[in-house]
């Protein structure tokens, strides 16, 4: 790992430190890595802009209890799937 990952590493453990301090949230419960995979693989399946939006719903389902426990694995399976579904349903049309 290049210095500056590192850096980058420090700086999200340090933001989150904060951001869960702010929301009242235990940082041991927060599972960073996963959440930034699924990102990535939403921002690089589907779009960009639907990463966050999709950890934000995510995270709305969770808080509602509505978010099955597999649920970040499904939603990182249906982004690297993304194409093909669309594929799929379009050719149903």
């Amino acid at each position: 790992m290049t210095r500056e990952e590192r850096d980058a590493m420090n700086v999200l453990a340090e933001w989150t430190a904060l951001v869960c301090k702010e929301l009242g949230l235990d940082p041991e419960q927060v599972d960073r890595d996963a959440v930034l995979d699924l990102t990535r693989d939403v921002a690089h399946g589907v779009a960009r802009p639907a990463a966050p939006l999709t950890a934000y719903l995510l995270g709305l389902a969770q808080g509602a209890g509505t978010a099955p426990p597999e649920a970040l694995d499904r939603l990182s399976t249906m982004a690297k799937n993304w194409g093909q579904a669309t594929a799929e349903t379009l050719g149903d049309r």
